[in-house]
């Protein structure tokens, strides 16, 4: 063990991580043949295997889960040192992974964006999928922070609000509808719908505002995400209920509107959540403490997705500035 080194340590993190070597070389920038060579070595020095593979899965053996355990101490020690030492400089410094449902990334960025100039030593890496990713992901532990609109019922979590999320009914600028005042629940639900898939937070609250009238949607078509959604609505094929925050986006061009639909907008609000009795390390607790401004930063700020204005993408790891963030679609449907 004492020959072992923490970029051994490191590969190991991130096998465990992920599952897989492929995905711990593709996140650590390294080559397969790299990773399962610096695994080989740490079993080596360890003189115990540490993974077994039962089909396509790999699992961690006892020694590799004494190893984990005694891992994540001495990363989370590495890191409240690098965070103590940067305080002494007077800066921030540090890595944050942040998931985020899809929703989402039409303001996240644009907080990092500000978070980032706020601490430019700090490297965030971004990932955004549907609900039930984020949730797998939640489970498994996988990042530091989670945003969703509504937490999980089945994941013993902490979460908390820190900005409010209103769901408005959208149309295109030539429906019927488009120019009408008050209209009725009852009304809404003779039009053709398009909904978010099953199991979306969005679609979660749109299916209880109706249930709650004993009203139910003609639900034409399902659709994975609010950008398809978007351009539906423009071709005609139906209405909807999105967050406002995903709008912005087509205010330019006009071709959306927000409809006055009675007992709307869906009052909601955004949640950041991470797993019950997890010990968050100093670059979390300070983004918690920037969250709850979250509300204050983006007044009067228009909600757009910024991808990467004030903070490049991560080419490789070799690159030396910290001040960027990475965002990753870890699934086909956000």
């Amino acid at each position: 063990m004492r020959h072992s080194t923490l970029r051994q340590l490191e590969v190991f993190e991130a096998i465990v991580r992920y599952g897989s070597y492929t995905r711990a070389a593709e996140e650590l920038f390294l080559t397969q043949p790299t990773v399962s060579m610096q695994i080989k070595k740490l079993t080596d020095a360890i003189g115990l295997p540490l993974f077994e593979q039962i089909g396509k899965k790999i699992y961690l053996t006892d020694a590799g889960k004494e190893l984990h355990e005694m891992n994540q101490d001495i990363f989370k020690r590495f890191e409240r040192f690098e965070m103590i030492a940067a305080d002494m400089k007077g800066m921030k410094t540090g890595k944050l992974r942040l998931a985020v449902v899809t929703t989402a990334k039409y303001f996240v960025p644009r907080l990092l964006g500000m978070f980032c100039r706020k601490y430019p030593g700090i490297e965030v890496s971004l990932k955004v999928s549907n609900r039930a990713h984020i949730l797998e992901r939640l489970a498994n532990n996988q990042d530091d922070l989670y945003v969703l609109g509504q937490p999980p019922k089945e994941i013993d979590v902490i979460a908390e609000t820190f900005l409010e999320n209103q769901l408005v009914a959208l149309a295109s600028v030539d429906h019927p509808l488009a120019n009408e005042k008050g209209i009725t629940a009852k009304r809404i639900v003779k039009e053709s719908f398009l909904s978010r898939e099953s199991g979306s937070g969005t679609r979660i609250a749109t299916e209880r505002f109706f249930a709650d009238l004993n009203l139910k949607l003609k639900v034409r078509m399902e659709l994975g995400s609010n950008e398809a959604i978007k351009q539906a609505i423009i071709g005609g094929l139906g209405i909807s209920i999105l967050s406002h925050h995903t709008i912005a986006l087509d205010a330019p061009a006009g071709q959306l509107v927000v409809l006055d639909v009675k007992g709307l907008p869906i009052n909601r609000h955004w949640y950041y959540a991470y797993p019950a009795g997890k010990q968050l390390s100093v670059v979390a607790q300070v983004f918690l403490e920037y969250l709850q401004q979250a509300s204050q930063l983006l007044t009067d700020v228009s909600y757009h997705y910024e991808s990467t204005d004030h903070c490049p993408l991560l080419p490789n790891q070799n690159q030396k500035n910290s001040n960027q963030f990475r965002i990753k679609n870890v699934s086909p449907d956000s």
